[in-house]
């Protein structure tokens, strides 16, 4: 396991439906740094400082993480997924991939 991993993914929201899984520090400073320029603010600035610190130093991920999470939760992108989601959960599957 990377020294960068999160203790667990943040899951958000990118487009209509889609979810993205944001494993680790390097996963959520790609994230932000294509996050676009005009929907950037003060909030995007802690949890890009943060993640930045704990890339380069000693930093703990622990807090990287929760800013990314602030981050997620002002501009309402955070997925919850206590409950799994429909990829997530195992069964039988039909010959086009959905569950049966």
């Amino acid at each position: 396991m990377s020294d960068r991993m999160f203790d667990s993914p943040v899951f958000v929201k990118v487009g209509n439906s889609l979810v993205e899984e944001i494993a680790c520090l390097d996963d959520a400073l790609e994230f932000l740094y294509e996050w676009p320029r005009n929907r950037r603010g003060p909030i995007y600035e802690t949890a890009l400082r943060a993640c930045q610190r704990a890339f380069d130093s000693d930093y703990p991920i622990s807090a990287a993480r929760q800013a990314f999470i602030g981050f997620a939760k002002s501009i309402d992108i955070l997925e919850d997924v206590s409950v799994p989601l429909p990829w997530m959960i195992g069964g039988k599957t039909g010959a086009s991939g959905v569950g049966v």
